[in-house]
């Protein structure tokens, strides 16, 4: 090339999870200001609004020469990434920059939008909705059917937590989230009553505004106790409660059952006596012993759940010494 100056070439690119046509005013500013804007996506979702903000867009995929090529005489050529052949093309560009040959246009990557925080959930989504249409075992699950991996996986989240395993963490916290995607997902499909996971969003956004007025209201909470006298108070009177146990699943775990009720009972300034019969049959009192010794945990602000892991986790830790392993 003979041109004093080799131009330059922009490669534009853009969130799949933003919405089209919202673009960096930097980014419609290369776009006016290009001589060609190429697209080699004929599909490309950004080329209506594009076309409608008066941006004239060609059809074309250009090899790494044909773009050095296309720049010359200090022209500018904007490239809208697509992702179908935008390798090929910037590893042409690599391969002609190191051959030393060519005197090279300016190169730009510009991002037109990004991510937002949470935006990879969108992907999950799309995702989760294709598995359940085209995966012969995913879409025959049930929310019944589902319930037991909830439950595995609860569980495992919480052995990640305690080994203080930061990558089973992460991906235990996926497996969790995809349990709610899921059945989100088949909530849909409800005939009378469908509810989608953007419906389970928006009814937790309303209730983590509701329940703590005093970060998105005038209310004031200086200590985690005034928060939390707040939440179970909003509670009651939002599920009109008529007993502080209601609410309280009973299907839980029996030392977790039974620090759940002491708490309520202890936040709620009622004056009930632990019971002390051991009239259950064949339990030789051991049940109401339990009970208060998970009482006795709670009011001291441990969870005798995981206490009790953490010392069955100990003991297995001295069976496997005596094991010799």
């Amino acid at each position: 090339m003979t041109s004093e100056s080799p131009g330059r070439v922009v490669l534009l690119t853009a969130s799949h999870r933003v919405a089209p046509g919202l673009l960096s005013w930097p980014a419609w500013q290369a776009l006016r200001a290009a001589d060609r804007v190429l697209c080699p996506d004929e599909h490309h979702p950004q080329l209506p609004y594009l076309r409608e903000a008066g941006v004239s867009v060609e059809h074309a995929l250009p090899t790494a020469e044909e773009l050095v090529e296309a720049c010359a005489g200090g022209r500018t050529v904007l490239l809208l990434a697509s992702g179908e052949g935008d390798r090929r093309l910037t590893d042409g560009l690599a391969r002609l920059a190191g051959s030393g040959r060519i005197a090279m246009p300016e190169l730009e990557l510009l991002p037109g939008s990004y991510d937002l925080p949470g935006a990879r959930l969108l992907d999950l989504v799309q995702v989760m909705d294709r598995v359940r249409r085209e995966c012969p075992w995913t879409s025959a699950q049930t929310h019944e059917g589902l319930v037991k991996y909830a439950i595995e996986e609860a569980y495992e989240l919480v052995e990640a937590i305690e080994d203080e395993d930061r990558t089973a963490l992460r991906e235990e916290l996926g497996d969790v989230l995809l349990q709610v995607v899921f059945h989100a997902r088949i909530a849909e499909e409800d005939p009378e009553e469908p509810f989608s996971v953007d419906d389970v969003a928006g009814t937790l956004v309303e209730k983590l505004i509701h329940r703590h007025p005093h970060v998105f209201g005038d209310a004031t909470a200086e200590t985690p106790e005034d928060v939390h006298a707040h939440w179970q108070r909003t509670k009651a009177v939002e599920k009109r409660r008529e007993s502080v146990t209601d609410g309280v699943p009973l299907g839980q775990p029996g030392l977790a059952l039974a620090a759940k009720l002491a708490g309520r009972v202890r936040a709620a300034g009622l004056d009930v006596d632990l019971p002390a019969d051991g009239g259950l049959p064949g339990d030789g009192g051991i049940g109401y012993e339990l009970l208060a010794l998970a009482a006795r945990a709670e009011a001291a602000g441990v969870d005798p759940e995981t206490a009790l892991r953490a010392a069955a986790r100990t003991y297995r830790d001295a069976i496997r010494t005596a094991e010799g392993l």
